[in-house]
């Protein structure tokens, strides 16, 4: 190839990053067809030596169970886990309980109720669909650029890998998470911060609990404190606080962790809260700033750049207030592999062509979902900064008085969005399963 590379590759599709919008993303090409059904059409690059289970739990609204469907593995998890449709909020401040609908006033279809599930199942899920060697791990991304294809029609992108692995693609998406080295070579904005960060863990309880199918909610005076049940036995549980400097002096240490939330960040929180905390498995617990890309910086940003895209906390890292960081990613993985599959074969429709297209169809929402995730957290936290004035007060009265009442639910609502089907490219036969379908056009 002349780059003095060790081994070079040339493949359909490269996606960077293993977690569930990289997975996603690779399934969804291979369920449109873009990629083909067998294993060298797209490579998953993971710079870790296996599938990260970090996060421990999250929560699938409807619009990530329709994509889920879509993508054929929404079964898997239906049948495991159940639904729950209220959270019941304690203001621990003046000791008033309010209960309301989580998903949303719509009418309720058994399959895409409101689950919590466990991150590591859904990335089973999805990995488990991919053919053998699709994921490469320990995969470290060194450098990114484009060249001409060979008949100069378009653009392709180029990777090196730190072993000297070099892979030439049609698509390349970066799935890297929030501080995506994908991101950063396009032009996007940093990520910024929220102001809080948020300790998140799973509880196990062996012998089962006695927590009933509902999301219970806690705010003490800066804090906001919360526990779902995944199954009979564990329980996922989180604390969002105002960043305090000892969040950088132990966040690597789960045990430190656990002990913080227990003497020092929960001590307002209620004894059967801290019970749960106490049971808390420590490879599951982790404490991290809440960081998100400003929703105009997602409308005007550079989030394409020739056949280079990204996905997911790549593209739109929000604030966990409203659970759509997962769902987000799902969304996005089901639309591009569409747009990338809209050109039939012949047709002058470039890789490039897909990229743009479904950028310019994720900006509008993925901004509104970050814009309703950071203000969800914010009113709900009373406010950021430790502040106790008048602004303090107001915001707390209106959460307390119509946020959970009245916009929340709306809120919920629009997470009911349906990103719609995958299907074979246009012009396309469809082929019994084995044979390989057409390749990027």
């Amino acid at each position: 190839m002349g780059d003095g590379a060790k081994d070079a590759v040339e493949v359909e599709a490269v996606i960077v990053g293993a977690g569930i919008a990289g997975l996603a993303t690779a399934l969804a090409l291979r369920r449109a067809g873009v990629a083909g059904t067998g294993g060298g059409g797209v490579v998953v690059l993971e710079r870790h030596a296996g599938l990260r289970a970090a996060g421990a739990a999250l929560t699938i609204f409807p619009n990530g169970w329709f994509a889920l469907h879509a993508l054929g593995v929404a079964h898997k998890l239906i049948s495991r886990y159940d639904a729950y449709e209220t959270s019941v909020v304690t203001n621990l401040e003046t000791g008033a309980t309010q209960v309301f609908p989580f998903g949303g006033h719509k009418s309720r279809n058994d399959e895409v109720r409101v689950r919590a599930v466990h991150r590591k199942a859904l990335l089973e899920a999805l990995a488990e669909e991919l053919p053998p060697g699709t994921i490469r791990f320990s995969s470290n991304l060194i450098s990114i650029s484009t060249e001409p294809a060979a008949d100069g029609s378009s653009e392709i992108a180029v990777v090196r890998l730190d072993d000297d692995t070099v892979i030439r693609s049609k698509v390349l998406i970066g799935c890297d998470g929030v501080h995506s080295v994908v991101a950063r070579w396009l032009g996007l904005s940093e990520p910024a911060s929220s102001g809080r960060s948020a300790v998140r863990g799973l509880s196990v309880f062996p012998g089962g609990h006695s927590l009933k199918k509902e999301l219970r909610q806690f705010l003490p005076h800066g804090l906001r404190a919360g526990m779902v049940p995944i199954s009979d036995t564990d329980i996922y549980w989180f604390v969002v606080n105002n960043t305090v400097p000892a969040e950088r002096e132990i966040g690597g240490d789960p045990e430190k962790i656990l002990r913080e939330v227990t003497d020092n960040l929960g001590r307002q929180l209620p004894p059967e809260f801290l019970d749960v905390v106490r049971h808390s498995d420590p490879g599951n617990v982790t404490w991290a700033p809440l960081l998100y890309r400003a929703p105009w910086a997602i409308l005007t940003g550079r989030a394409a750049r020739g056949p280079v895209t990204v996905a997911g906390d790549a593209f739109h890292p929000m604030t966990p207030d409203m659970a759509q960081g997962g769902c987000a990613a799902l969304e996005d993985a089901v639309v591009l592999a569409r747009a990338l599959s809209q050109g039939a074969p012949g047709a002058a429709w470039l890789p490039a062509d897909g990229v743009a297209a479904y950028v310019a169809e994720r900006r509008v929402r993925a901004a509104w979902i970050v814009a309703g995730a950071y203000l969800s957290g914010w009113v709900q936290q009373g406010s950021t900064g430790g502040a106790r004035g008048a602004r303090a007060y107001a915001v707390k009265l209106f959460r307390d008085w119509i946020f959970y009442r009245f916009v929340f639910p709306f809120l919920a609502d629009t997470m009911w969005y349906n990103c719609g089907e995958l299907a074979p490219p246009r012009g396309h036969e469809v082929e019994a399963e084995g044979k390989k379908s057409h390749a990027l056009s």
